[in-house]
């Protein structure tokens, strides 16, 4: 299993990109990027990850993601001729909320919308299926009839209201842009490192800044500390190991980066309000 902290790019002059994409069943990478991403399934189906949440996923759900949302889609290998994985994937400039794309009053509430996206929202019902066959259509547009086509998206997803958050919340701050690159380093660095160890002197030196500084700074950006920050990612996939594998839990509590079984324990029914043991038994 691998742990990346992808780099989409969004081609020069435009804010959003959307692609249809084959999902790959050999693929069974955990990984986050700072743009934020509309998710569709066009077909396939699979367990879906995202921050803490665990859950199954299958054709046409419908997923929006904020920024450094770690997540993973696996797709079920079958032995049938039936259809290839598929999505539509569109992804936005990390800095679309503080950019004059959304910036006029009429355009608030999608401002609102991708804010709340932090923890990721799925989207359900029949309004969903009027979404996905918008979304659709649009990964054969271009310009400003993409452009269109979005809005009337958004417009459509303003409309749902049977929505439910996938992992813990989370606060997403606005942070500035000159921050956004400084911040990453460290995401990335988490990613990375999170089964050899996470060093905070290391950590600190990737933005040039003793540590005390560097915590400060951390907590004021992202809403909360560096620590917590490491935690989260080592629980979320410690709930992946359990969910999927067989591993003994003292094994898997090792693979996540913790030394110590007690802590394992205690810091994981902190955040996903039960032991791993039990946690276990609602995949078996």
């Amino acid at each position: 299993m691998e742990f990346i902290y992808e780099k989409i790019s969004v081609p020069f002059k435009k804010t959003f990109i959307t692609r249809r994409l084959k999902m790959d069943p050999k693929s069974n990478r955990i990984h986050s990027h700072k743009n934020f991403e509309l998710n569709l399934i066009v077909s396939g189906s699979g367990r879906r990850i995202v921050g803490n949440h665990i859950s199954s996923y299958t054709k046409g759900d419908l997923v929006l993601l904020g920024p450094n949302v770690y997540h993973c889609w696996e797709v079920q290998a079958t032995d049938s001729d039936d259809q290839d994985a598929e999505c539509i994937v569109t992804h936005f400039s990390e800095n679309i909320i503080n950019s004059g794309f959304f910036n006029i009053p009429e355009l608030e509430s999608v401002v609102t919308l991708l804010k709340e996206a932090g923890s990721g929202i799925f989207f359900h019902g029949k309004k969903a299926e009027k979404v996905a066959a918008t979304i659709t259509r649009m990964a054969n547009l271009t310009g400003l009839e993409l452009y269109i086509k979005l809005l009337e998206v958004f417009n459509l997803l303003l409309q749902i209201e049977d929505r439910e958050c996938l992992a813990l919340p989370s606060t997403q701050p606005n942070v500035h842009e000159k921050d956004i690159d400084q911040i990453n380093k460290v995401y990335e660095y988490v990613f990375q490192n999170i089964r050899e160890g996470i060093k905070l002197k290391e950590a600190s030196s990737l933005v040039c800044m003793e540590p005390g500084s560097f915590c400060r700074y951390f907590k004021k950006k992202t809403n909360q500390t560096f620590m917590d920050y490491v935690k989260n990612v080592r629980i979320g996939i410690a709930a992946k190991l359990l969910a999927e594998t067989d591993k003994q839990i003292t094994q898997i509590c090792f693979e996540c980066g913790y030394n110590n079984l007690a802590n394992f324990n205690h810091y994981f029914k902190d955040i996903m309000k039960k032991t791993p043991s039990d946690y276990r038994k609602d995949f078996k």
